[in-house]
């Protein structure tokens, strides 16, 4: 019973933050110490507060048409597996890669801990080779 609670918390969170863009809402399901471990953000603080803005940051840096799916998604215990897919056009430069123009489709897993009913921290992976070279900069 409760690996399906957290199934659909974590759920819920992708739907408002990837899906909806509604930030304010997704947070009220991350915890306040909320931890991110990523290759791609290898210097985040930790904290609710650095999440939302990093976020906010991502989404306003120029991917057009974006588009997120969970395409599996495995719960035991405290942890929630969610194997996804995002997808978008790519309109302004970002970090280290310089805007072409170019779509891309990539997949990738997180890995969630929750912890009294909020996401507490989660582990992502994600094709970060292949999204270079769909964007042009690999």
């Amino acid at each position: 019973m409760a690996s399906m609670g957290n199934k659909e918390l974590v759920r819920t969170f992708v739907d408002k933050a990837f899906v909806q863009h509604d930030l304010d809402g997704a947070f009220e399901f991350i915890s306040e110490d909320y931890m991110l471990h990523d290759s791609t953000h290898p210097d985040f603080p930790g904290g609710r507060a650095a999440f939302k803005e990093m976020l906010r940051e991502c989404m306003e840096s120029g991917v057009q048409n974006p588009s997120f799916t969970i395409d599996d998604q495995f719960a035991e215990d405290d942890r929630v597996v969610t194997r996804w897919t995002s997808s978008g056009c790519q309109t302004k430069d970002l970090p280290g890669i310089p805007s072409k123009g170019k779509c891309f489709n990539v997949s990738g897993i997180t890995i969630s801990r929750v912890s009294d009913g909020k996401i507490a921290e989660d582990w992502v992976t994600m094709d970060e080779l292949g999204l270079q070279r769909q964007l042009g900069s690999a």
